[in-house]
């Protein structure tokens, strides 16, 4: 399997996921099974039906998050020489060359990416089209509204 590019807080937010899956989720869909059991026919049991349901989601999560962490690349932006390209953790200060709007998103792992907080998918048109690139530098990247421009302010590994 291919190694899973993540932060060093991505990868501790999964480790943080598992945890709860095993300690609290887990127990706790076990106990609602057993209490569903208690309450006699099975098979016309919906709460019975709905905790085996929740019991596969969090079993299924669990292999995945475990998975994940099994082959994760843990990248730390901050240890990184990366000369002032824009690389994986780092955190990009750019602005649209068509509307002058300034914005700033961090690349980081799939699984991390959350548009709101500012931080994008290393396998994003975005991302990929900063990868490489210094300040100063001018990114064309691919929307579906046509090409965009943005002119790299600033990269910085937080």
């Amino acid at each position: 399997m291919n190694k899973i590019p993540l932060t060093v807080k991505g990868a501790e937010q999964l480790r943080e996921e598992l945890q709860r899956l095993k300690t609290i989720e887990r127990p706790a869909v076990v106990a609602a099974i057993a209490e569903a059991r208690a309450h006699g026919d099975l098979s016309e049991n919906a709460e019975y039906d709905a905790a085996k349901e929740r019991q596969g989601f969090i079993e299924g999560r669990i292999k995945e998050v475990e998975g994940k962490l099994s082959n994760a690349q843990i990248i730390d932006p901050a240890l990184l020489d990366a000369d002032g390209r824009c690389v994986f953790g780092a955190t990009v200060e750019m602005e649209d060359q068509d509307s002058g709007a300034s914005v700033s998103y961090q690349i980081v792992g799939e699984d991390e990416a959350d548009i709101k907080a500012g931080k994008i998918s290393v396998n994003s048109p975005v991302a990929r089209a900063l990868i490489g690139k210094y300040a100063g530098d001018v990114a064309q990247v691919q929307a579906p509204g046509g090409i965009r421009e943005y002119e790299i302010i600033d990269v910085r590994y937080v």
